[in-house]
């Protein structure tokens, strides 16, 4: 990131943050959340977050709400991600990398269908 240089910029920056914090903590549509305890960051949560936040972002997707939560209990499963789209059941996803992730926002989270060969049967 680039050096700020003027008082202008530096609340710009602010305005963009403050604006993508609430649309996190907002409630929506579809509810994603990704299991970030050590188990899940090691196997690598975090990248998965990512792909699934950059996801958001670049297709500009709107009215999904994205958490993080501890340990889900399925440590050889991780990285889990769990989707809640309305009132429909929670599904829960394992092994998923970022390529995994984007596939489930975009066939699940905005298109309805399920990746059976993804979930973990709880």
């Amino acid at each position: 990131m680039s050096p700020v240089k003027s008082l202008d910029e530096l609340k710009r920056l602010r305005e963009e943050a403050i604006q993508k914090r609430n649309a996190r903590a907002t409630f929506g549509n579809a509810q994603v959340i990704v299991g970030m305890g050590t188990c899940g960051i090691a196997a690598g949560a975090r990248e998965t977050m990512k792909a699934i936040l950059g996801t958001i972002e670049k297709d500009n997707l709107n009215d999904i709400v994205v958490t993080q939560t501890g340990c889900i209990g399925l440590c050889e499963r991780e990285p889990i991600v769990q989707v809640v789209v309305g009132e429909g059941p929670k599904v829960t996803y394992g092994k998923v990398t970022p390529q995994v992730a984007e596939k489930i926002l975009k066939e699940h989270v905005v298109g309805g269908n399920v990746l059976k060969e993804h979930v973990i049967e709880m």
